[in-house]
């Protein structure tokens, strides 16, 4: 569901999420860019916290000796380092030579916008005057259209040259200063200056954020509230438009986008970090920091960290949390010899005003840590172990809340969703908007069975939780389904924490399971599932499903499926593939310019006949203020 990456893995990480836990991230990315650096280093990065050295500050991770700087292209891409043919020249197919864009990332993204905009807003060649713009040159340009990376997309006057700006929206006039054009792309990334006459939906009054145009993290604050919901579910509608590869016709219309509660101080969750000294790079460095880093965000237009003193898209715990890691960095700043990242999760610790008991989770952080001490709330704060300071107290009709900030990845948080309570491992992924959760979980549960069944039908009593984390869905979900709830994901560590959740939301065995297996096998795990009587939830990373998995789907053939994403186009591209009934027709249907061309059957296919046609679609936004929007699609099980 998620900003910025991401959800469970098991298996070692690869070099590429290796430098995001680093946080190194090249300027061409930073520039061509909009996902909130707030989140960049993913959704579900931190489960293999066992890979990354802590260093002796609880809170602070401790990258591993950084290798050399790679070597970069013209574009500031890395070059291919994969499998070589020993300088043997070898003809690419046609499907090599047409590759489809499918991948639902920033880039694909952001191309097929510019593709668009280009066919539809093309000048003559007699009235083209203007002559390319030097590299570093300032220029006015004006903003046509909005790219769904958040980018502005803007063209100079008498030129059909599309020119890519952070920070912009429709009917802008922008100084922008030219940082490179990408000849082979088609376009130009500009960095923002300033804007020399503001689109009739720009207020800069509503701006909340003194980072913000420096700051990567938010796109949309000098837009209202409404406004930045109908940009979002135009997001949703290109999504299906560009990466589903179905007909419109099999596509309905797509509904409203569900806002946030909160539009500031929502964020449960922030990691700010800090670059090590001018020789950190050095192989056998032992030079520490001779002063206090900035400590904060990476802007859009360096590699820099900016000093960061307060996030307003934060929780006031949050933000707390921030002025007391600053101050410890004020003081400790000489014990560090490279850049780290620091964690701030939000823990909540609730107490019934009517003296009933709740569920009180447990600590696993050390003793006397703010994890540890938090779980002995209000106790802890009335016999001063814990100072007003680092405690958020919040008052509700039924209950008092204690909110406090753990810095520990390796303790214990606790969030309430209703009245449901989740713990988490603190530097694993949950999602990190608790205001919205609760009318999103109450969504999934108005329409995760079907809204008319037939008589005929076979009651639904079975869910399938995919990338099931620790719970969320199978235990919000679990008094739907009388035959039983089960949860699926690769990593142990999040089906340890799952199955305490059911314990601690006081629900039984029998009635939900949580099982540890990968993806491409879970479906091995539930044979005695009837998938006439089952429903599917997926939450799969940002970059959706695999083939092997839509593969099982198809084949177990359950009678309805909850496709919940934290990338819509990713999310677009899988449901193409469940309308079809067939892994890998897109890519046949491009060839041949047909989005229901027919590819060859797999045999369990043949005897099926599953496919999927599409009940509703909805955007939620989970993060006000960014681009970003979370997606929801329901699916109904069709014979052919």
């Amino acid at each position: 569901m998620g900003p910025s990456s991401i959800r469970i893995f098991s298996r070692p990480l690869s070099a590429s999420i290796r430098s995001r836990l680093q946080l190194r991230v090249h300027p061409t990315t930073l520039r061509t860019s909009t996902t909130p650096l707030l989140w960049a280093i993913g959704r579900r990065v931190f489960t293999t916290m066992d890979s990354v050295t802590a260093t002796t500050h609880q809170g602070v991770l401790n990258p591993p000796t950084e290798a050399p700087k790679p070597k970069t292209n013209e574009h500031g891409k890395r070059p291919f380092a994969g499998r070589q043919n020993n300088g043997k020249h070898k003809k690419m197919s046609k499907k090599q030579k047409k590759a489809p864009v499918s991948e639902g990332t920033h880039e694909d993204v952001l191309k097929l916008d510019i593709e668009a905009l280009m066919a539809g807003h093309r000048i003559s060649d007699d009235d083209a005057t203007t002559a390319l713009p030097a590299q570093g040159s300032e220029i006015e340009v004006e903003v046509v259209e909005l790219s769904s990376t958040g980018d502005g997309l803007a063209k100079q006057k008498g030129s059909d040259r599309i020119y890519v700006v952070p920070f912009s929206v429709p009917g802008d006039t922008v100084k922008v200063k030219v940082y490179r054009h990408l000849e082979k792309e088609g376009y130009t990334v500009a960095d923002f200056i300033a804007v020399t006459k503001p689109a009739p939906i720009r207020d800069d009054s509503r701006i909340s954020c003194q980072y913000f145009a420096t700051c990567s993290g938010c796109q949309f604050q000098m837009l209202d509230y409404a406004e930045q919901l109908k940009i979002k579910k135009n997001v949703v509608v290109k999504a299906y438009r560009n990466f589903s590869h179905l007909a419109p016709e099999l596509v309905p219309e797509v509904l409203d986008t569900i806002g946030s509660p909160l539009q500031y101080g929502y964020r449960t969750k922030l990691t700010p970090h800090f670059d090590g000294p001018p020789t950190a790079r050095k192989r056998g460095n032992t030079k520490a920091l001779e002063e206090m880093p900035p400590v904060g965000f990476t802007p859009k237009t360096s590699r820099k960290v900016i000093d960061i003193e307060e996030c307003p898209i934060g929780t006031e715990a949050i933000n707390r949390g921030m002025k007391q890691e600053r101050a410890r960095m004020a003081v400790e700043f000489g014990k560090y010899t490279k850049g780290a990242t620091i964690l701030l999760r939000e823990s909540t610790k609730r107490v019934p005003k009517d003296g009933s008991a709740a569920a009180v989770p447990s600590s696993s952080s050390p003793p006397n840590s703010p994890g540890e001490k938090a779980t002995q709330l209000p106790d802890a704060l009335a016999a001063g172990i814990l100072p007003e300071s680092e405690v958020v107290v919040v008052e509700t009709k039924k209950y008092t809340e204690y909110k406090t900030c753990i810095t520990d990845f390796k303790g214990t948080s606790a969030e309430y969703i209703d009245d449901f309570v989740f713990t988490n491992p603190a530097g694993f992924f949950f999602q990190n908007n608790n205001s919205i959760l609760p009318p999103f979980t109450q969504y999934i549960r108005e329409h995760i069975l079907p809204p008319a069944p037939k008589p005929s039908d076979k009651p639904i009593r079975r869910l399938i939780d995919a990338y099931s984390g620790s719970g969320l869905f199978t235990i919000t979900q679990a008094s739907l389904f009388p035959g039983g709830s089960i949860g699926i994901d690769i990593a142990d560590q999040s089906i340890d924490f799952a199955r305490r959740n059911a314990k601690l939301n006081g629900l039984k065995r029998q009635r939900v399971k949580f099982i540890a297996a990968d993806a491409p096998e879970l479906f091995k795990s539930v044979k005695e599932f009837d998938s006439d009587e089952t429903v599917v939830v997926i939450d799969p990373p940002r970059k959706g499903c695999d083939d092997s998995f839509l593969r099982q789907l198809l084949e177990f053939g359950p009678k309805r499926v909850v496709y919940v994403s934290c990338n819509v186009h990713t999310q677009a591209r899988d449901v193409g593939v469940l309308v079809r009934g067939h892994v890998g027709e897109a890519e046949a249907a491009d060839e041949e310019d047909d989005v229901m061309a027919p590819v060859e059957e797999t045999t369990t296919q043949k005897k099926k006949g599953v496919r999927y046609e599409i009940e509703s679609i909805r955007g939620f936004d989970f993060f006000p203020q960014t681009s970003h929007v979370e997606g929801v699609a329901v699916l109904n099980r069709v014979k052919v």
